[in-house]
């Protein structure tokens, strides 16, 4: 589910969203700055070199990079602008070079472009890389039209990836995810349609967004849940309640969507910035005026701690999640080549026992006002599946 920030060519920058299947339109905000190398790029390859290279990583079994790339806005930005193709396959082909081996899409994205845009720019590589990809919106599979609400009736799950890895241009999907749980059919059943996939060949792995505890555990039953992908950052930490103390009981890796905080960990919002109609975060009241100023004493520690480490309050953020646990996996979005690099970076950040103590110190004098969603979003997630009669 944003993951990061994009710039468009004026230099106006912006944070990846939410990864829901939502239509929404972006924001103008402020110009971020940036510490990742210079980009020399003008093919399909990229001699471009960021500062390090992620390490490895397992979510449950399955190995991958200690950091991964969202592509969700590589179709169109939320401010509905048109990425040029080649250049977002450029980015993803140069994540590879990177180090990177996680690539993140959804069949709501586009829906359907982002991964038709992905599966291209793999092509060469497929083999060398793990695609996660997730379903479980109500989307007609042959128009591609948005339909009200869920769908996760397993004769639907089925149609789905057969669009999926034709789509993908793949002949399995790595790590399968149901984007948000459906209220209206048992997870029994969900997870019983995955392992039939999975007998199948066509998929590899099972995870789940933004669930419920209780779901987790029934699902898990049926099948083992590789990852959990639920919005984890500086933040927003209400994954460390529940979530995360529940992949560690059941060694079920954790992939954070938004860890950058919907733009606001990179600099990229203040109390001056005005959101385009639809933007979402013009409805967060995280970001409204009563509680945006407050919450800004947030990045001003990042801000502090960038400095000292000598990158920039994305890679600190970023670094913070990896910090957490050795099976956190961050997949930070975005159409820029030089937020990619950056982002990549990240890597390269490491916090001492003893810094990561005074990090968290500071942090947790800060209490984040407001909600992290708006209602009709928050709706979605954090569902139990009813149970199975």
């Amino acid at each position: 589910m944003d993951h990061s920030t994009d710039k468009s060519t004026t230099g106006v920058s912006r944070r990846n969203l939410l990864k829901t299947g939502l239509a929404m339109s972006g924001v103008a905000l402020l110009p971020r700055v940036s510490n990742a190398k210079p980009v020399m790029s003008t093919g399909d390859q990229s001699n471009a070199q960021a500062t390090a290279k992620p390490g490895r990583r397992k979510l449950g079994t399955l190995e991958v990079s200690s950091i991964g790339l969202g592509v969700q806005n590589m179709s169109r930005t939320y401010q509905t602008t048109i990425p040029s193709r080649t250049q977002m396959h450029t980015i993803i082909r140069t994540a590879f070079d990177q180090g990177v081996t996680l690539f993140d899409a959804a069949e709501a994205y586009g829906p359907f472009e982002v991964e038709r845009i992905l599966g291209e720019a793999l092509v060469p590589i497929r083999n060398k890389v793990v695609i996660e990809t997730k379903f479980g919106w109500n989307i007609d599979q042959k128009t591609g039209q948005r339909l009200p609400g869920l769908n996760s009736r397993p004769e639907h799950i089925k149609e789905v990836v057969d669009g999926m890895l034709t789509r993908l241009r793949t002949d399995r999907i790595d790590l399968l995810y149901q984007h948000r749980v459906d209220p209206a059919v048992p997870i029994e059943d969900v997870a019983g349609a995955i392992k039939d996939l999975i007998k199948a060949g066509k998929a590899l792995h099972y995870g789940l967004s933004e669930p419920g505890p209780q779901t987790v555990r029934r699902a898990h039953a049926v099948h083992p849940v590789t990852a959990i992908q639920n919005e984890y950052s500086l933040l927003w930490r209400g994954p460390e309640q529940v979530i995360l103390p529940l992949c560690q009981e059941l060694g079920i890796g954790f992939v954070p969507w938004s860890p950058l905080g919907v733009g606001f960990l990179t600099g990229a919002i203040d109390a001056n910035t005005r959101y385009a109609p639809g933007d979402i975060r013009g409805m967060e009241s995280r970001f409204s005026p009563e509680n945006i100023t407050h919450n800004l004493a947030l990045l001003d520690v990042v801000k502090s701690w960038a400095a000292k480490k000598k990158a920039t309050p994305a890679q600190v953020s970023l670094a913070w999640l990896l910090a957490q646990k050795p099976w956190i996996v961050p997949i930070p979005g975005t159409t820029q080549m030089e937020h990619m690099l950056e982002n990549v970076g990240a890597a390269d950040v490491r916090f001492t026992a003893d810094e990561l103590t005074q990090f968290n110190a500071e942090v947790v004098k800060i209490e984040v006002k407001g909600e992290r969603l708006p209602q009709m979003v928050l709706a979605f997630s954090n569902v139990e599946a009813p149970v199975k009669k």
